[in-house]
C-alpha cells in the first residue's frame, strides 16, 4: 500500500501544480472537470492513471498546512499593525507598506486555496471519467455528493464570506480579486487612520476565515485520500488475484492422453 500512496501524492501535486501554474483558473470553474488540467490529464491511459493514483495527499496536506501557517502568522502581524496605530495618529509610509504586502499575500493566500480545491475536485472528476468503479464507490459524503460538487461547495462559500467581510467595509471583492485591484483600494485606504484601520480589521478577519476554511479544507482531502487509497487497494486486490488466477491455468498439468482404447474401423 506505500507504493501506491507515493505514487497518488505525485499526480495530485502535480494537479496542483499545474492548477497554480495555468492560472487561468477561474473560481466558476474551480471543481469541474475542465480545463488545461483535464486537458493534461487526458493524455495518461488508464494504466498509467491508475500508476499514479496511487498514492496519500500527504504532499497536499502540507501545502493546506503551510497556507494555514501563513495566514496565522499575517494575522498575528495585523494585530501588531492595529495596536501600532491605536498609539499613532497614522502609520507611517514604510509600515504602511508592510501592511500592503502582507494583504496581498493575504490575497495570494485565498488563491492557493481555490487551486487546491479545483484541483482535488478535478482528480475526482477524472476517476470517475475514466473509471466505473471508482463512480459507484459509495462516500459518508451528504446526498451520495462527489468530492468534486463538495470542493465546489467549499470554494463557493470560502468566497461568499470574503465577500461578506469585504462588503461590511464597504469594499467589493473585485477590488481584492488581482493585485491591481488590491494595491489601488489600499492606496486609497492609506490616506486616512480609518481606513488603515478598516483595511487591518478587514485583512485580520479573512486571515482568520482562511485559517477556519483550511481546516475543512484539509478534512476534505483527508477523506478523499481515504477513499481513494480504498478503492485503489481494492482495484489492486482483483488485478492480482485475475493474475493468480491465470498463472494457476497456464501452469496446470495437460491430463494424460495415453492409456485409452484404441480407436479402430469397424465394417
Amino acid at each position: 500500500m506505500s507504493h501506491h500512496c507515493s505514487t497518488l501524492n505525485k499526480w495530485l501535486a502535480g494537479l496542483v501544480a499545474v492548477a497554480l501554474t495555468i492560472g487561468a483558473v477561474t473560481p466558476a470553474h474551480a471543481g469541474t472537470a475542465t480545463g488545461a488540467a483535464t486537458e493534461w490529464t487526458q493524455v495518461l491511459n488508464n494504466g498509467e492513471l491508475i500508476s499514479l493514483v496511487g498514492k496519500s495527499g500527504e504532499q497536499i496536506q502540507n501545502q493546506i498546512t503551510q497556507i494555514s501557517q501563513l495566514a496565522e502568522q499575517i494575522q498575528n502581524q495585523l494585530r501588531i499593525y492595529e495596536n501600532m496605530l491605536q498609539n499613532t495618529a497614522q502609520l507611517p509610509n514604510h509600515v504602511w507598506g508592510q501592511v500592503e504586502s502582507d494583504l496581498n499575500q493575504l490575497r495570494n493566500i485565498v488563491d492557493q486555496g481555490q487551486s487546491v480545491s479545483f484541483s482535488m475536485g478535478n482528480a475526482d472528476d477524472v476517476l470517475h471519467q475514466r473509471f466505473q468503479s471508482y463512480a459507484d464507490l459509495k462516500t459518508n459524503l451528504p446526498s451520495n455528493e462527489t468530492f468534486s460538487t463538495t470542493y465546489q461547495a467549499w470554494s463557493d462559500t470560502n468566497r461568499d464570506t470574503i465577500a461578506s467581510t469585504l462588503k461590511a467595509a464597504s469594499l467589493t471583492a473585485d477590488q481584492f480579486d488581482s493585485e491591481e485591484g488590491t494595491m489601488d483600494s489600499l492606496r486609497g485606504m492609506s490616506e486616512s487612520a480609518d481606513g488603515q484601520m478598516k483595511a487591518l480589521q478587514v485583512g485580520h478577519e479573512i486571515a482568520a476565515q482562511q485559517i477556519a476554511q483550511m481546516q475543512k479544507l484539509r478534512g476534505l482531502v483527508s477523506q478523499q485520500m481515504t477513499m481513494t487509497g480504498t478503492w485503489l487497494q481494492t482495484e489492486q486486490t482483483d488485478k492480482d488475484l485475475a493474475q493468480a488466477r491465470r498463472e494457476k491455468f497456464f501452469s496446470a498439468t495437460a491430463p494424460s492422453t495415453s492409456g485409452g482404447q484404441k480407436m479402430g474401423i469397424e465394417w
